[in-house]
């Protein structure tokens, strides 16, 4: 059996835990039943009270009061400003090709070994990388990219290196199985 302490409800229901009338927290009721706490009939709620909506407001358009006229035209001050100069920014050099060459040799070294599609981005990684070489050391202002260009072309001509000591090892191994 359980009580609630603040209204004094008694519930025979065990799966209930909290009073039906106030929300609050039973209490389980043990020994005998002649204990009970005092009834209040008026407990303290010192919650505020909860406001769904609150009132409409009413405006009465009637009662504004009509501008005289109509405003000043705004005149625009004229301030004591210092000269402006602008920044000397430069554009940052361009990496493209270096980018584009290392991204070419990296897919010959990795994807290049199926289907031999190495053969055609292995040298296609060296030529954008001496391109974007020669452009950096014309300009360097203007195109970088130095390194990417460089680690383009060593990988690059790395797969080629690779595929031919590959051939020659195939080829000895087709030989010498022969003999």
């Amino acid at each position: 059996m359980k009580r609630c302490p603040k209204c004094g409800q008694t519930y025979t229901d065990e799966n209930i835990n909290f009073c039906l009338n106030d929300g609050e927290l039973l209490s389980r009721q043990t020994g005998s039943s002649s204990y009970q706490p005092p009834y209040r009939e008026n407990p303290v709620d010192d919650s505020p009270p909860t406001v769904v909506l609150d009132q409409a407001r009413v405006t009465n358009p009637t009662g504004w009061n009509t501008p005289a006229g109509p405003p000043a035209q705004w005149q625009p001050q004229q301030p004591a400003q210092q000269a402006f100069y602008p920044y000397n920014i430069q554009a940052p050099a361009s990496q493209t090709l270096g980018i584009v060459s290392l991204c070419l040799g990296l897919g010959s070294m990795t994807v290049g070994w199926c289907c031999y599609i190495g053969i055609l981005l292995g040298p296609a990684a060296m030529i954008t990388g001496f391109i974007a070489l020669s452009q950096n050391k014309s300009d360097p202002a203007r195109f970088g990219g130095r390194g990417l260009a460089i680690a383009g072309i060593a990988t690059g001509a790395a797969y080629i290196v690779l595929l031919v000591i590959f051939w020659l090892i195939y080829g000895l191994v087709l030989i010498g199985g022969n003999i």
